[in-house]
């Protein structure tokens, strides 16, 4: 006996009882559960609310052949991967290949041995479990995949951000403008998504990428000494020259890793946005004087970012802005430092600014 478990529900196709009844009996004696119909427009109602394992399908029926039964079955998503085995009297090969075509996977011809047909059953019952299993295990996997990529994704944004506040925590006294920044600039980016003008510039992405991106726009300050970058007072010409040079020192840090990861977004933003932060919408910034539009966007973003959190925070040369002054300072400096469009979102939001600033202010 070819033992199959009692979950295993094949349906059975035929105009003619006697051999439904014939099928019936030797496929419940292998303990397969059955289901019989005279037609198929009844198997395949029965099917859409019960799909079984596996169908025996005849050809030759009143009103709706096998072949219109199997073609509308392949056409189900729900039904199209059942295992269908046409058996019927027509042994000619022009209706075996029919079969194949609708999407059969055996034909048994008629008069069959029960032998023959309990086989071949078993054969594509298992094929088909063995299908379900591999669809399960890859999707398993794929879940795997993302999950595992998603942690190193994280892992790794998490180690720049690290290394970022190096380079912070020697000048910020908070110790948190790396964490304000970055939520400063995923609300002004979100704000100008509202204008039609930037609707299909700022997707999910550039969201994504400008928040984790922000931490890396200050990253070259871990090659500026002490001595300029903690001075107490104003920086001499030739010490801010110096002090100018922190832009470059971190664009060629984050350059070379995107030598190696060239389509790398995170990294592509962070090297845009490290340049180009220190750019004046009139032309008068560094290091290369753009003006205008020829700022990246998320230079844009950040210049208003980054000054507003400066004003709000205690430096070496100066002690901490109240929010009205640094909202008066942006609103003063817009059209010639700041991009109006930017700053304009930066007015919207400045009460959310002053929120954020001060439950990030430890």
């Amino acid at each position: 006996m070819i033992s199959q478990p009692e979950t295993t529900n094949i349906m059975l196709v035929d105009d003619t009882p006697e051999n439904l009844k014939y099928l019936e009996d030797i496929l419940q004696d292998q303990g397969y559960n059955t289901a019989a119909f005279p037609s198929g427009a009844m198997a395949l109602r029965a099917a859409d609310r019960t799909p079984p394992d596996l169908i025996l399908l005849d050809i030759m029926m009143p009103e709706m052949d096998g072949f219109e039964v199997c073609h509308k079955l392949k056409e189900d998503e729900k039904l199209k991967e059942i295992p269908v085995i046409f058996i019927s009297a027509l042994d000619d090969t022009t209706n075996k290949v029919r079969a194949f075509f609708e999407g059969g996977v055996d034909y048994v011809t008629k008069p069959f041995q029960q032998e023959e047909v309990l086989s071949r059953i078993k054969t594509h019952l298992n094929l088909r479990r063995s299908q379900q299993e591999l669809q399960k295990y890859s999707l398993h996997l794929e879940e795997l995949v993302d999950e595992k990529v998603k942690e190193i994704s994280e892992s790794q944004v998490a180690t720049i951000h690290a290394l970022s506040s190096l380079a912070e925590h020697r000048d910020d006294d908070t110790g948190q403008h790396i964490r304000r920044t970055q939520h400063f600039c995923k609300l002004l980016a979100e704000q100008l998504r509202k204008n039609p003008k930037y609707s299909e510039r700022v997707t999910d992405s550039f969201i994504y990428n400008i928040y984790c991106a922000a931490p890396l726009h200050d990253i070259g300050k871990v090659g500026i000494a002490d001595n300029i970058l903690l001075k107490p007072g104003k920086l001499t010409d030739d010490e801010f020259e110096i002090m100018k040079g922190h832009v470059m020192i971190g664009v060629r840090t984050l350059e070379s890793v995107q030598k190696d990861y060239p389509n790398n977004e995170f990294i592509n933003m962070g090297v845009r946005l490290t340049k180009s932060h220190h750019e004046k919408w009139d032309g008068s910034g560094y290091p290369d004087g753009l003006s205008g539009e020829d700022i990246p966007l998320c230079g844009r973003i950040m210049a208003v970012v980054d000054v507003y959190d400066a004003l709000r925070s205690k430096r070496p040369y100066k002690g901490p802005f109240p929010h009205e002054k640094a909202v008066e300072i942006i609103q003063k400096d817009t059209g010639t430092h700041f991009d109006p469009d930017v700053a304009e979102a930066f007015m919207t939001l400045e009460k959310e600014f002053a929120r954020i600033r001060d439950e990030l202010d430890s």
